[in-house]
């Protein structure tokens, strides 16, 4: 018989997933330095959720996944987070999979639901372009109609973990006649093993390769690879990032930095300097102010009702004071704060570079803090634009 977590109460469900993180994700893969790792690196612990059941914990059950409501979702999320797990690439599963069950056919269901679930495909998100980033209407990737394929050309560019996916959801647009630029955009399912793709990685700050250019030279794409209505993939596009926002503002990243900084300034002798312990204390006022925000949020969702635009300002305060407690760690480490080498914390290692340069990328991600602020201005405190 099917255990409905939904039918537990909220504690039960912590209790149980914790117990069972803790027994089946391995170790050597707690608090990875490496915030986005490739799927053979995380390979163990994705086949152990999918086998568990765990691996969609939105999914309906009908398809292979948790079914979990709002409320136990954000369990889910949390105790993630508190665990240290690594974060699998999970573009399938918290993209595509919502994606095709809401708005993909039944044959398109069947077909590649099982296999995000398998692990055989792995996907990657092709909006971005050089020059639709945060204006991604202004996207410009064609794909013109040859009968019963569409033929794709065009850049992709900051396509997270291309280089190890061998399936792409990517916007493109089909139609130049409508005045207005969200219309004539389509959803498509493109292979990137199929000729004329070619993928570049880009290495970032910390030297890893997590970002990629994507180039199409004439890929043929069956229109049965349509998601949705053609010329209507604003709107499925932004139907699949509706909760994302919140998610980018928990407060996991900066309540881990912070853990670090402590550790790092006990062991240095930092909280001798009154200074020091006022920024300090600032900081984890701050990290409360998160936490509090983050909560009510979340009880919205808890029960059931839809986020405002209001909930931009809880990205803006997480990446920032991330930025900011990683900073601190750089203070205190000195000319010791180097990338390659960990710093010794009373016997423990503290990767204050790594955190620092790991926090830079936060706030652009996800729709970057400028445009975060401009939504606030405008859907929320009605300045005029």
């Amino acid at each position: 018989m099917t255990i409905d977590w939904n039918d537990l109460p909220d504690e039960q469900f912590r209790s149980e997933f914790r117990a069972w993180v803790e027994a089946n994700c391995p170790r050597s893969m707690r608090f990875m330095r490496k915030q986005r790792p490739l799927f053979n690196e995380v390979a163990e612990w994705y086949h152990a959720l999918a086998a568990k059941g765990w691996l969609a914990p939105t999914w309906p059950r009908e398809y292979g996944g948790m079914g979990l409501s709002p409320a136990k979702h954000m369990i889910y999320v949390e105790e993630w987070g508190r665990l240290g797990c690594p974060r699998i690439p999970d573009h399938g599963i918290g993209l595509v999979g919502p994606l095709l069950i809401q708005h993909g056919t039944e044959a398109q269901k069947a077909h590649y639901l099982p296999r995000i679930l398998s692990g055989e495909d792995v996907w990657c998100q092709g909006y971005s372009e050089p020059n639709a980033g945060s204006d991604l209407a202004s996207l410009r990737t064609e794909a013109v109609r040859d009968g019963d394929v569409f033929v794709v050309n065009g850049q992709k560019i900051w396509t997270t973990l291309a280089h190890c996916a061998n399936w792409m959801f990517v916007l493109v647009r089909t139609s130049k006649d409508s005045k207005v630029r969200q219309k004539g955009i389509t959803v498509l399912l493109l292979d990137l093993s199929d000729p004329g793709v070619r993928i570049r990685p880009i290495v970032n700050l910390r030297g890893e390769a997590d970002f990629c250019e994507v180039f199409f030279d004439n890929v043929r794409v069956p229109v049965a690879n349509v998601v949705g209505t053609i010329d209507e993939g604003w709107t499925v596009a932004k139907s699949v990032l509706g909760h994302e926002r919140i998610f980018l503002g928990a407060p996991t990243r900066p309540e881990y930095a912070l853990g670090r900084l402590e550790k790092l300034a006990e062991a240095r002798g930092a909280f001798d300097d009154p200074a020091f312990r006022s920024r300090y204390a600032k900081l984890r006022l701050d990290l409360y102010d998160l936490g509090s925000g983050f909560e009510r949020f979340a009880k919205v969702l808890r029960s059931g009702g839809e986020l405002g635009a209001d909930v931009s300002m809880l990205k803006i305060l997480a990446t920032e004071l991330y930025q900011r407690i990683t900073e601190e760690m750089l203070v205190i480490a000195g000319e010791e704060a180097r990338y390659d080498d960990d710093l010794d914390a009373a016997g423990e290692q503290i990767d204050a570079m790594n955190l620092f340069l790991d926090s830079r990328a936060p706030a652009i991600f996800g729709g970057s803090n400028e445009i975060q602020k401009n939504i606030l201005a405008k859907a929320v405190l009605q300045l005029p634009g």
